[in-house]
């Protein structure tokens, strides 16, 4: 069992922070960090390693050549060690993405804002108040310690567009840790994730032939045609039944209105649950790609970032327990939710650690001029954590 005494002081700590949390949170919301803004994660970075260097908890910067940097935060660990589980000595991962979907100039015309408890700003829920509760809960282990194993906060930096950089250095994490705590927004529900969705982003890119419009129409071969066709094709590989989807969100091409197009490019989000579902599914666009539907054109398909799924083990099923006992005895009930949204999470699960997702404060409609947060989640959800970590020795992680 946890020392109580310990987990009275961090948990009657973090009941004094929120002004702080908010004040944190404020000063990263109001910097501009949409996933090709390097400048600006690396900013959000800035305010995440001066506030832990506040706390004395040391900071390494993993340097990425074109995305955010990753940190890595380590509190020691003065706790009682081992485990009964195979991972005794790996590292407690909390983890969480600096980067948003917003574009530059978005957080000067929508300012980190509070009204009636509800606070509004570009990425207040996905995910910087994750990342504000990932850095209370080092600050309160670092004061009174307790922790069975080391903790290890992992601040990356571009998730949103799955994690082409960040994913090694998320994965060589997770191989030496023992669970994953991810921060992303608590679900609206206040349930935590237990199951992700994993997604392939693809770009697939046609070749046809310019021709004027009025003059030379037959000598032309449209690439907006061949990709209206494609488009249909992929699009009808969705299969609800199996959680299969296919979308083409973003399409280009053209010369001007009165050329035949010469090149046009659509960009594919595919969704799945079961792994061989993805390797059926991506077989399957190849194909199409590979077809002419009108014969000239030519086409290449290039696979720009990918998500694996969450899927829950029975040692992820434990850390989910321990997760809803924490909680209750915080104030406040959770449950699990399966989500067609994709996460770091599932790269964590992918290599074998137990992970949960969604530990965060309470949030909703991410993605959107919408998105909130419920300020008074801030510190429950940091008091769950902290309860969870001092509990993993019981279920045996």
């Amino acid at each position: 069992m946890p020392n109580q005494a310990t987990e009275s002081d961090i948990t009657g700590w973090l009941a004094t922070q929120q002004d702080a949390m908010i004040a944190l949170l404020r000063e990263m919301v109001d910097i501009d960090s949409g996933s090709y803004n390097k400048p600006g994660i690396d900013a959000v970075g800035a305010v995440v390693s001066r506030f832990l260097a506040g706390q004395n908890i040391p900071v390494e910067t993993i340097a990425q050549q074109k995305h955010g940097d990753c940190l890595r935060a380590v509190v020691a660990c003065d706790g009682p060690q081992g485990s009964v589980g195979g991972n005794a000595g790996g590292n407690i991962v909390l983890m969480g993405h600096r980067d948003t979907v917003f574009p530059d100039g978005e957080a000067a015309r929508r300012p980190f804002t509070i009204t009636d408890g509800i606070a509004t700003g570009p990425g207040v829920a996905d995910m910087k108040a994750g990342l504000v509760m990932n850095c209370f809960v080092l600050a309160a282990f670092a004061k009174f310690g307790g922790a069975p194993a080391p903790l290890l906060g992992l601040f990356t930096g571009d998730e949103e567009i799955g994690s082409p950089e960040g994913r090694a250095v998320i994965e060589a994490e997770a191989r030496r840790a023992r669970v994953v705590f991810n921060s992303e927004p608590g679900r609206v529900s206040g349930n935590v994730v237990t199951g992700r969705k994993g997604g392939v982003f693809m770009v697939m890119r046609i070749t046809g032939k310019a021709a004027h419009s009025g003059t030379s129409f037959a000598d032309g071969i449209s690439a907006i045609e061949e990709l209206a066709r494609k488009t249909l094709a992929i699009h009808a590989l969705t299969d609800l039944d199996r959680g299969v989807t296919l979308n083409v969100g973003l399409i280009s091409g053209g010369q001007s209105v009165n050329t035949v197009a010469p090149w046009a490019e659509g960009q594919i989000d595919l969704r799945y649950v079961a792994p061989a579902d993805r390797e059926d599914v991506m077989a399957r666009i190849g194909a199409i790609i590979d077809r002419a539907f009108l014969p000239g054109t030519r086409a290449e398909l290039t696979v720009k970032g990918e998500f694996l799924p969450l899927t829950q083990t029975p040692a992820a099923k434990r850390l989910f327990e321990i997760y809803v006992s924490a909680a209750a005895d915080t104030g406040f009930k959770t449950d699990g939710e399966f989500t067609g949204g994709c996460a770091d999470s599932g790269f964590t699960a992918g290599v074998g650690t137990p992970t949960i997702c969604a530990v965060g404060p309470v949030g909703g409609k991410a993605h959107s001029p919408d998105e909130f947060l419920r300020v008074d989640s801030l510190v429950p959800r940091a008091q769950a954590c902290a309860r969870a970590v001092l509990r993993l020795q019981q279920a045996g992680l």
